[in-house]
Order: C-alpha cells, then structure tokens, then sequence
C-alpha cells in the first residue's frame, strides 16, 4: 500500500469547536502524519499524509468533525509526499 498526501480545506462552522484538536486525534489514531490550522476566511486546512485507506478514514473524519461542528464542505487534492515528517500537529 502506497503512501499518498492531501491537501484538505473543511467549510462550515468548523472554528471555535475543538475542530482542530479533534482531526489531530482522529488522525493518530488511524497513523496519519501532517497538520491541521485556522485559516482567516474561517475554513480549517492542512495537510495529512499516509496509506491510501487511512487517508479516505481521514477525510470521512473531516466530514463529520466534532458535535459542535457543522461541516458545509470538505475539498481535498492529491500533492506530493514529505519524507521524514513524524506525527500529526495542530498549527
């Protein structure tokens, strides 16, 4: 199984919910690296980096977020992988 990357942006009412703190769990539990920030239009993006089916686990994470959240939509895109990156961190 090969190792892919995301970039991922999440719309909605997904700021001020423990949203990040919730993807940086979600992800370790399933072994996926990358990070998780605010962005300043109000969307939460990263990146997140592993096997391909721990990235769809991921992404449906991303849709449903923490029970405060209301997730309007999640876009994501295949980029490149990075080497030696450790865990998963909230930016």
């Amino acid at each position: 199984m090969s190792t892919k990357r995301i970039s991922y942006k999440v719309d909605g009412e997904v700021q001020g919910v423990s949203f990040r703190y919730y993807t940086c769990k979600q992800a370790k539990s399933i072994g996926v690296t990358g990070f998780v920030t605010n962005a300043s239009d109000g969307t939460v993006q990263g990146e997140a980096q592993g096997r391909e089916d721990a990235l769809n686990a991921f992404v449906q994470y991303l849709h449903k977020g923490p029970s405060a959240a209301n997730v309007t939509a999640v876009e994501h895109a295949d980029i490149s992988t990075k080497s030696g990156e450790g865990g998963f961190s909230v930016k």
